[in-house]
Parts: C-alpha cells; sequence; structure tokens
C-alpha cells in the first residue's frame, strides 16, 4: 500500500505510482467501446456492398457515398456537440450516453424499410454524432487517470484497437453476412450495449472533478484509480474557477493549437476513411474479388492498422508525438501513391516478368501501407490533440477541433463516389484521388511539426 509523503500530491502520486487494476479496468472499458462503435461504423460499408447487390435496392454509387457521408456528418456534430457535453456535464455521463445513442440508432437502421436509402442515410448521421463523441471523450477520460510518463500509450490503447472493430465487421460479413443478411449484421451493431452494465464500476474523471471544484469526490477518484484507501491521497491541486468560455473565446485563446487539430485531423482522416468506406466497393467491383475475398483483405488492412496504431502510441512516449506523426503521414502518403500507380506499377511488373502481382493486388498492397501508417496515425493524433488544451477545456477544444478536421469523412465519400460514378468502374478511377490523398497526408505530417511537444509534461502544464 502506497504511503504519503509530506508535501507530495496526488498528480505526483499518480505520476510515481504503478498502473492498478482499476486504471487497466476503465483503459479495458474504453477500449472495448471503441472497438464496438467502430465495428458498427465500419460494417455500412459491407451492408453497402450487399445492397449494391439487392435487386430490391436501386442503390447506385452516388446514394451509396451519401450513405457513407452521413456517418461522416454526423461525427463533425457529435464531436463537437459531445466535447462541450463533457467538459460541462462529465466524461462518464456522456461516455455512456453516447453507447445507448448508438445502440438505439443502430437497431433503428436494421429497420430500413426497402430501397428507403434517405432513412437508412438519416440513421447513419444519428449514428456518426454518438461515434464522433466517443473519440471526443474516451481519449480525455484515459489521459485524466493516468501516470505522464506512459500516456502516450495508454491513451492510444483506446484508439489503437479501433481496426478489430473492423476486423470483426469484415468477419461478420465474411461468415455470416449470407445466414443473417444486411439487416442482421446492423443488429449485431447493436452489441455495445453490454458495455452499459459497466457504468456503476467506474468513477467520473479526478481532473473533471477538480475543475469543478468537487474536492472530496475528486479524492474518491484518484483513491479509486490508485487502489489506496482515501486518506492516503496526496494533496489536491489548487482549485482555479474560470469563467464560462464561448466558443470565440475558445478560438481567440487557442488559435494555433486548434488550427493544428483541426487540419492534422482532417489530413490522417480523409484517405482513411475513404479507403474505410469505400474500399470493400473499390476491391469488389473496380479489382474484381469476390466479397469473400474483399472480408478476408479486410481483415488483413485492419490487423495493419491495429499494428500501426499499437506502434504510434508506443513509440510517441520515446521518440515524441511531433516527430511520429510526421514518420506515420510520410510513409502513409507513399502508400497512397502506390495504390494511385497500381495500374502503371503492374505494366512495369508486367515488363519484368513478375507476373503475380497484378494492379490490384498491387492496389491493395498501397492501401494496406495507407492504413497502416496513415490511419495507424490515430493511436496518437487524438492523444496529441487532447494534450494541447488545459483540464477545464480540453475536451470542449478536442471535439472543436477533431470536429472540424472530421468533415473529411463527408468530403472522403462524396468525393471518391462521384468520380467511381463518373467513370463507370474503371481501374483508372483510383489515380486521381489517391494521388489527392497522399498530397493532403504529406500536409499532415508537415502540420504537426509546428505543436509543442506535450511529451512527458503534466496536464496541469498545459
Amino acid at each position: 500500500m502506497q504511503s504519503v509523503k509530506v508535501g507530495i500530491t496526488a498528480i505526483q502520486q499518480l505520476d510515481s505510482a504503478p498502473l492498478t487494476k482499476n486504471q487497466k479496468s476503465l483503459i479495458c472499458m474504453l477500449t472495448i467501446g471503441n472497438i464496438l462503435e467502430f465495428f458498427d461504423l465500419f460494417l455500412v460499408g459491407f451492408v453497402i456492398t450487399l445492397l449494391m447487390q439487392d435487386q430490391r435496392w436501386s442503390l447506385g454509387t452516388i446514394q451509396s457515398g451519401l450513405i457513407l457521408a452521413g456517418a461522416g456528418l454526423g461525427t463533425v456534430i457529435g464531436a463537437i456537440f459531445w466535447g462541450w457535453l463533457a467538459d460541462k456535464y462529465g466524461r462518464k455521463k456522456s461516455f455512456f450516453s453516447c453507447i445507448l445513442l448508438l445502440v438505439i440508432f443502430t437497431g433503428l437502421a436494421a429497420l430500413t424499410p426497402e430501397n428507403n436509402w434517405l432513412f437508412l442515410s438519416i440513421m447513419r448521421v444519428c449514428v456518426g454524432i454518438a461515434v464522433g463523441g466517443l473519440n471526443v471523450i474516451s481519449v480525455p477520460y484515459v489521459q485524466e487517470f493516468v501516470p505522464s510518463k506512459k500516456r502516450g500509450l495508454f491513451t492510444g490503447l483506446t484508439s489503437a484497437f479501433v481496426p478489430l472493430g473492423l476486423f470483426l465487421g469484415s468477419f461478420a460479413t465474411r461468415y455470416l453476412a449470407e445466414p443473417l443478411g444486411w439487416r442482421g449484421l446492423l443488429i449485431i451493431g447493436c452489441l455495445p450495449a453490454i458495455l452499459l452494465a459497466w457504468r456503476k464500476f467506474i468513477p467520473e474523471s479526478p481532473r473533471y472533478l477538480l475543475s469543478k471544484g468537487r474536492f472530496q469526490d475528486a479524492r474518491e477518484a484518484y483513491a479509486w484509480a490508485m487502489n489506496i484507501p482515501v486518506t492516503k491521497v496526496g494533496h489536491l491541486p489548487e482549485y482555479v474557477s474560470i469563467s464560462k468560455r464561448s466558443y470565440l473565446n475558445i478560438i481567440r485563446h487557442y488559435p494555433k493549437q486548434l488550427t493544428i487539430v483541426a487540419i492534422g485531423s482532417f489530413s490522417f482522416i480523409l484517405g482513411s476513411f475513404a479507403i474505410q468506406s469505400w474500399g470493400q466497393v473499390l476491391l469488389n467491383q473496380i479489382f474484381h474479388f469476390s466479397i469473400n475475398v474483399v472480408a478476408n483483405l479486410f481483415m488483413i488492412l485492419s490487423l495493419g492498422d491495429l499494428v500501426g496504431r499499437l506502434f504510434s502510441a508506443w513509440i510517441s512516449d520515446y521518440l515524441g508525438r511531433r516527430r511520429t506523426l510526421f514518420l506515420f503521414g510520410l510513409i502513409g502518403a507513399f502508400g497512397c501513391i502506390i495504390a494511385a500507380l497500381s495500374i502503371q506499377i503492374s505494366t512495369i511488373v508486367h515488363f519484368l516478368n513478375l507476373n503475380m502481382l497484378s494492379s490490384s493486388w498491387i492496389f491493395f498492397f498501397g492501401i494496406l501501407i495507407a492504413m497502416m501508417f496513415g490511419d495507424g496515425a490515430f493511436g496518437i493524433i487524438n492523444t496529441f490533440g487532447g494534450e494541447m488544451f488545459s483540464n477545464q477545456v480540453r475536451s470542449t477544444c478536442l471535439g472543436l477541433g477533431y470536429g472540424v478536421g472530421a468533415t473529411a469523412k463527408i468530403v472522403g465519400p462524396v468525393f471518391l463516389g462521384g468520380l467511381i460514378d463518373g467513370k463507370n468502374f474503371s481501374e483508372n478511377v483510383v489515380f486521381v484521388p489517391f494521388l489527392i490523398f497522399s498530397f493532403i497526408f504529406f500536409i499532415g505530417s508537415i502540420v504537426y511539426l509546428f505543436a509543442h511537444e506535450t511529451r512527458n509534461i503534466q496536464l496541469e502544464s498545459m
């Protein structure tokens, strides 16, 4: 049991203590929440592929793009809205409210009338609102409970396992799409309901409680985190009351940080989300892989993405946040270049008598690299974003910056959907968009170099 040294603060205790089972429980809960919520988010890509082959649905690429963009629109709204709510009413209430909304609207989406793509689009917007909230709630929730020296890794874990949601979506499509149909797949997306049972075991963030002047509750939350009696908790930081800040005042106070988060998030989301949402259709309709093979390939993509996120979360505590994102952005851009030039590369490969590498497999290899490093950067992106702001407005600022950046989830699917429709499923369609995605990844890698490094710095110093 930890003893209290004279003059030591609760934050110093937390930074010097080993990770306890209670902290691990919190990280586990938020990680599972992210996996299951993004399982639902990614599942719709497979659902769209099934609906485009269903004779009862006259679903074109424009309507499909709008359905896929619906979740992106919801993410923008949700990130901004829930970020503010999490700072006003707490991380805990906001997190479980997001879970509840996700389950409700996913269940309603499964009841979509035949050929009613507009209803399905609206339900996807509502699902996106819940998912966008989870993005900006889970990061501060963990950050405010764990030691500074391992904050990148422990916070990154909540985002690092998100690709398992894509893996589960691929797995469900591969083995359950035929017996259950697309409605059955969406009903499986209601699995996050199991997390509601966790609510009574997890306390509110101690730093949020301190920001509201709730000292005893904060002391109990610190005691829970370190698994010690309340009487053993060190001194609490001095309470600093701040006046209510409007979004305009927040923008004036944090212009540089918000700009970096917004542009950086947009840059890393654009290509990644386009692959996550349209990748199934591209591989199936353009590069002629069967549905079952596409599901298998997306399992590989998700595992590559998982490795990338784990690596970025881990290496950021050693290499630093800025350098990690610069490196990952450059490699992600390289992957998109390979995907864009898949036909040209296959021609060169054929000339060298290496016929085992077709343009289809070269394209897949390119998007694998893009996902592993471009999307893999999200093991640390939101962690870094959250660290740029003070405790009192962390979720609000992260939600605002990430919410603006998340407009890429609207732009990417609609942009790519429009090009696919115009080219009538030609392999050449990937050339222009993936070159653009490559350039945007490069911009994102540069933007984060302008941020202040936050590795090993206490949150109270932000």
